[in-house]
């Protein structure tokens, strides 16, 4: 017997057949929507595949910078890269701020923020008087506050150990939706929106849930919190599963499956074999690439790394989302992957090594023609598709041309020298339009976080995956279900990179689109040489020529000051350490012109989170340990540590962690601002 879940998923996919008539997608029948067919559409994998109709849409408002603009007289794009992304609106009404407007028929799918606070945002649907939905804002994020009281979908994420506010819920409107917010909203938001073909009948919300409407909530909530991993699907009618284990020499390709269709991949898992340490693991992973090729398309229609494939990078990282997810022992992905003939998976070695993995994919009749669905794409890449000048600093996920719909991306980010490496927006361009329709706040906004918080999250629709306080490894996704982004004629998504390549700070993205059969995908395979080794740790060096010895344990990285108070350190920045534990240490490097006797000093910082520390001289330690705990972050101004007599050349002040104050918060972390040598009088 299926489950309800699956019967109003089939009622669902039944209806949209309604609307999506022959190729070139004009609709044939006007689609009548439920508002619980809207709600299975946020667990509908299968639904992505089918081609949009014309004039389908999704867009956002934001509280973007709305000093970038586009200038249609020289065609230029105009302060590109202004970043005061919290005070955007559309205009005032007497004391209100109005945030967004949409013509109906249309959903809001997600609304974002990272600074709610108590004054009241409004939603006003089909011009009605009275709002639909009327309370605090941070009291659409709480999971507890009806309608809103689904915790799977309305979250804070300080809950998650990060930052911001996501709410994954269907408002639909016939007409028109006006949102406006009273004074002491707060700070920030994004709301996302569908927009229907003239003629969609959808109901309009009223914040007043039939028991059928709850349930269908309830429903998916329960399934996003329990059954992660598992096709929403449920059990589909001529399911069947191919699996084998497959060996793929060095340099040598394999077979994972070849099917006959008319069918669909509904899921394809993984089962990694033992590694013998996580930089094995990593490489592997990078350098055994999964291929899919469908029909007679021109080239693969998959192309990513194995890995990155299920949506983390770089190696193993356990999370789980509605789509991908890991554990240490394997990987599922979810995406519903349709074909008219033929479908063909392949494994293919650019590691030096042989290895072997078990896998499964799991596939199934197709419950509608082929020619109404798009072929799924997913593509990894690092740098491609260069932008002018004034399109500084938009850095390229996708840019494709034909019909289909834009589904997300895992971003995997290199950033050894930390600080905050997101500090840009996404921007999506539909159909060639000059501004896009989706313009963001900042990359960790659209990820679904906030400020750059290095905590790990993972929720149905985003994750950070894994994180190394923003110094190193970062990796994130957002995948579109709900939300997804349909395109007749073109789409391009790019996200704002401020820091270039040479600091270095290098990005590589897995990205995830459907496509019609006639439909141009530029994006092609990257070499290995390409895909590994080039996360290099370059050489730090601190002021007046520090530099670090060896490999310490823990994290060492530049860490920018200024925002502490300006001018407070020597050149508003220190070598920060973190993540150590007491009895790690830093040796510290630093030169010396010529021989004499020298006054020694240093300048540290003190913070909460501070630990103390033996400091030592070429090996001799250096009076007694020195506690760095203050409640709030300060320099300690020069601490005198003797005189001594140094030899020209390179002294190593090395740090040893000793333990932490009683009130500290135990991080034991440790900040240099300058060591200094004076030549004693």
């Amino acid at each position: 017997m299926k489950s309800r879940m699956a019967l109003i998923a089939v009622a669902c996919l039944s209806a949209l057949n309604l609307i999506v008539g022959g190729i070139d997608g004009a609709a044939v029948a006007a689609e009548k929507l439920s508002y619980p067919m809207l709600v299975k559409r946020m667990i509908d994998l299968e639904m992505l595949s089918v081609l949009p109709a014309q004039r389908e849409g999704c867009a956002q408002w934001s509280s973007f910078d709305r000093a970038s603009r586009f200038d249609a007289a020289t065609g230029k794009y105009v302060r590109w890269d202004a970043n005061g992304d919290g005070n955007g609106i559309i205009r005032r009404e007497g004391d209100v701020e109005v945030l967004a407007e949409m013509d109906g028929p249309g959903c809001i799918w997600r609304i974002w923020s990272a600074l709610a606070q108590r004054g009241r945002v409004k939603i006003y649907l089909d011009g009605a008087e009275q709002p639909a939905v009327d309370l605090p804002f941070i009291e659409y994020f709480e999971g507890k506050n009806p309608p809103f009281d689904y915790p799977m979908l309305s979250y804070e994420m300080k809950t998650l150990g990060s930052r911001g506010e996501n709410l994954y819920y269907p408002i639909p409107y016939q007409k028109s939706c006006k949102i406006v917010a009273e004074k002491g909203w707060g700070k920030y938001y994004q709301f996302v929106y569908s927009t229907f073909p003239a003629g969609t009948q959808v109901p309009t919300f009223t914040g007043r849930l039939s028991a059928e409407d709850a349930a269908a909530l309830r429903e998916v909530n329960d399934f996003l919190r329990d059954r992660l991993g598992e096709d929403p699907a449920g059990k589909r009618t001529g399911s069947m599963e191919e699996k084998r284990s497959v060996s793929v020499v060095a340099g040598g390709t394999a077979t994972v499956a070849e099917l006959t269709g008319p069918r669909a991949i509904t899921a394809v898992r993984v089962v990694w074999p033992s590694f013998s340490n996580r930089a094995e693991q990593c490489r592997v992973l990078r350098n055994v690439v999964l291929r899919i090729s469908f029909d007679d398309l021109t080239k693969p229609a998959v192309w990513t790394p194995l890995g990155d494939f299920f949506g983390t990078a770089p190696g193993v990282n356990p999370y789980k989302t509605l789509v991908t997810g890991m554990t240490e022992q394997q990987a599922y992905a979810l995406w519903y992957m349709p074909f008219a003939r033929k479908a063909k998976i392949e494994l293919v070695n650019d590691d030096p090594a042989a290895h072997s993995f078990t896998l499964a994919v799991e596939h199934a009749p197709l419950s509608r023609p082929m020619g109404q669905l798009g072929y799924f794409h997913c593509y990894w890449h690092r740098d491609v598709f260069p932008l002018p000048a004034d399109r500084f600093p938009d850095w390229p996920l996708l840019r494709t041309a034909g019909r289909g719909r834009f589904c997300g991306v895992m971003l995997h980010v290199w950033n050894p020298r930390g600080d905050w490496w997101g500090e840009g927006d996404e921007k999506f361009f539909v159909d060639s339009e000059k501004f896009p329709s989706t313009f963001g706040t900042g990359s960790e906004d659209y990820f679904g976080y906030a400020w750059c918080h290095p905590g790990r999250f993972e929720r149905p629709y985003h994750a950070q995956s894994m994180t190394e306080n923003n110094a190193g490894h970062q990796s994130v996704l957002r995948w579109h279900i709900g939300d997804n982004i349909p395109f007749q004629r073109s789409f391009e998504a790019v996200i704002e990179k401020y820091f270039p390549n040479d600091r270095p700070t290098l990005y590589a993205c897995t990205v995830c689109w459907y496509l019609s059969a006639d439909g141009e995908n530029p994006l092609e395979p990257v070499p290995a040489s390409e895909r590994w080794g080039y996360c290099v740790v370059p050489p730090l060096e601190g002021e007046d020529g520090v530099t670090i010895d060896g490999t310490p344990p823990g994290v060492v990285q530049v860490q920018k000051m200024a925002h502490f108070g300006p001018d407070r350190w020597s050149k508003n920045d220190q070598i920060w350490w973190t993540k150590a534990k007491p009895g790690d240490k830093l040796t510290l490097v630093f030169p010396v012109e010529k021989a004499g006797r020298y006054e020694l000093a240093v300048t540290l910082t003190k913070a909460r989170d501070y630990g103390i520390v033996q400091l030592s001289l070429d090996g001799k330690k250096l009076g007694e340990p020195i506690d760095l705990f203050n409640p709030e972050v300060v320099p300690t101004g020069p601490v005198a540590l003797g005189t001594h007599v140094l030899d020209a050349g390179p002294h190593k002040l090395t740090v040893e962690i000793v333990g932490a104050n009683p009130q500290a918060v135990k991080a034991y972390m440790f900040g240099l601002d300058r060591i200094i040598a004076r030549l004693a009088e």
